[in-house]
This record gives C-alpha cells, sequence and structure tokens, in this order.
C-alpha cells in the first residue's frame, strides 16, 4: 500500500474515533451528571468472601446479622463527583438514568488501601484500657485506630490497617431518582457532614446593604460614599439541635460546611438558628414572689424571709449599722 492510501486509511480511523468519542460525549451529556444529586440503594460486598460491608437494605442486613436496631437502612442521597462514593461508582453514575442498576467491583487500592504488614505494631500493654485488653477489641493508641490481635503480658500486638485493608470490593447499585427539592438537597449535605439531618428551610428574604458609590470622574477630589439598598437574599434557615451544636465537624469546619451548601445550592447565606424553651409558669412565680419581696414588704416580712435562710437579723443589723458609721 502506497504512502497515500495508508494515510487516507489513518485519517479515516482517526474519524471514527473522534465520532465515537463524540457520541459517547453525548449520551453522557443527556445523562446524570457531576454536581447532580441523586438517590442510591446499594450493596457492597468483599469479592473474596462475599461479606456484606455496606447496605442500604434491612432485609440484606438481617440476613448479614448487622445490628438493624443501631442504624437506618434506608436509601442515600449522595452528590455525583463530590466523593460520597468510591470514585468508579462516581464514574458509573455520569451518564446514567434514574432507574438503571449496575456493578462495579473496585480493587483494593482504590478501596480502603492494600494490607500494609508495617501497620501492625507491638505496644506497650499499659496503653491499651484495661477493659479492652482483650484479642478483638478496637482501641486507639497515640491517636490511631487499631485492632488488638494479641495480648501476651505486658505487650499487645495491634493491627492499624483499616478492617477492610486488602479487600477487593462489589459494590451494586440501583439509581432510584434524581433529587430536585433543594431543601431535601440541604438535609442530605447536612447528614452527610453530621451524621444527622436537622430541619431545614429555605426564604428569600430582604435585606439592607451598604454599597459604594463611585465618585464623579470629573471630580478629583471627590470620595466614595455609601449607599444603603434593599436586595433579595435566597437564605438557607437551619433549626440548630443541641446534637448538632456539640459535633465536632460542625464545631471545627462550620464555615466549610455552610460554604458547601452555598455553592452546591446556589445560596446567598446560611442562619443557624437555636431555639431555647423557656421552664414556663415556674420561673414567672419565682420572679414575681422575689419582686414582691423587694418592693411593698414590710421590716417583720424582711425579717421572716431572713430567719427563712438561717440568718441572724441582729448580727445583719450591727453589721449595716457598723457599715454605715463607716460611711
Amino acid at each position: 500500500m502506497s504512502d497515500e492510501p495508508q494515510a487516507e486509511a489513518a485519517d479515516a480511523d482517526a474519524a471514527d474515533v473522534e465520532e465515537e468519542v463524540a457520541e459517547d460525549e453525548e449520551v453522557a451529556e443527556d445523562g446524570i451528571q457531576d454536581g447532580d444529586f441523586v438517590r442510591l440503594a446499594y450493596t457492597v460486598r468483599t469479592v473474596e468472601d462475599d461479606t456484606v460491608v455496606d447496605t442500604t437494605d434491612e432485609e440484606v442486613a438481617e440476613e448479614a446479622d448487622i445490628d438493624t436496631e443501631e442504624y437506618n437502612f434506608e436509601p442515600r442521597v449522595i452528590v455525583v463527583g463530590a466523593g460520597h462514593v468510591f470514585e468508579a461508582v462516581d464514574d458509573a453514575l455520569v451518564g446514567a438514568e434514574p432507574g438503571d442498576t449496575g456493578n462495579v467491583e473496585i480493587p483494593a487500592a482504590q478501596a480502603f488501601g492494600e494490607f500494609d504488614d508495617d501497620d501492625v505494631r507491638t505496644v506497650s500493654a499499659n496503653k491499651i484500657d484495661e477493659d479492652d485488653r482483650y484479642p478483638g477489641a478496637q482501641v486507639q493508641v497515640d491517636g490511631e485506630q487499631g485492632r488488638v490481635e494479641t495480648i501476651i503480658g505486658g505487650r499487645a500486638r495491634v493491627n492499624f490497617n483499616h478492617p477492610l485493608a486488602g479487600e477487593d470490593l462489589e459494590y451494586d447499585y440501583e439509581i432510584l431518582e434524581l433529587v430536585e427539592d433543594r431543601e431535601e438537597k440541604a438535609e442530605s449535605l447536612l447528614s452527610m457532614y453530621l451524621q444527622q439531618a436537622p430541619e431545614v428551610w429555605i426564604e428569600t428574604d430582604e435585606v439592607e446593604e451598604e454599597t459604594v458609590v463611585e465618585p464623579d470622574e470629573d471630580d478629583e477630589d471627590a470620595e466614595p460614599e455609601t449607599e444603603v439598598e434593599t436586595v433579595e437574599k435566597e437564605t438557607l434557615y437551619i433549626e440548630a439541635t443541641p446534637q448538632m451544636t456539640m459535633n465536632q465537624q460542625w464545631m471545627f469546619s462550620k464555615q466549610q460546611i455552610a460554604q458547601d451548601v452555598i455553592d452546591r445550592l446556589d445560596l446567598d447565606r446560611v442562619i443557624v438558628q437555636e431555639t431555647i424553651d423557656g421552664m414556663g409558669g415556674m420561673m414567672g412565680g419565682m420572679g414575681g414572689m422575689m419582686g414582691g419581696m423587694g418592693g411593698g414588704a414590710d421590716a417583720e416580712d424582711i425579717e421572716e424571709a431572713i430567719e427563712d435562710v438561717d440568718v441572724d437579723a441582729d448580727e445583719l443589723v450591727e453589721e449595716l449599722e457598723g457599715e454605715e458609721t463607716e460611711e
């Protein structure tokens, strides 16, 4: 074959490849995209022995002897491409449609890492609480989570690898629906961060803001001035719970969490409010009683009140007279 036909064949092959790529991109653009919120049902198993390690199906959890009272088993809302699922699953979701199902195998290196023999170490048993000095106990040593393998004398062998290190995983999923409701999106994001979903709602507020008015270009001595204008702001309100306010993730990362919610939902701001209920009529009654003692009470009432709190009235009078003499 001459050089010219070879070149034409190469050009044709390249054109075919470009066309296939363009078709694939078109299909992907028509389906689910990065940043979309989807409701996902899934079950994750180890490839080697088919052990269930995570699931949204309560029946599957019961069959696997997973404690169904401790967790809520229901489909999860995740953000595609946000790292809420394994990267290989994210890739599979892009271009898919609600109703699609799939199975993705995830190598150990892309799941929880390969098993590292160096992460199995011998430590002093004194670093482990006495109640946890037995094989299989989950312990924390010098800030690291591990599992006790053996204890001999004053030494403990602890495995600091992730429990699923070295395990290839199989991820079965079903895309139930695209989530469009913004309040539900906010709840799902907060649940991801805080392991709980506080009450949220979105309102459009009118807010007064100061803006800078540029001076007249012809007046070189003019200085910028400010004026107040009313603007609309889309606001996500979060009703904080005591559990939320004490959540360490929230305490140390509330700015980043709020910014992520703002960016993903195209909001202007987040307002967190906390409601503290009073003690009803009890405090009011106490306040009224004390107010009555303070005003309009005669000397006899005061003396009786002093006797009730075990204070000697004569000593109190002498002390007060002494202070007046000093003045």
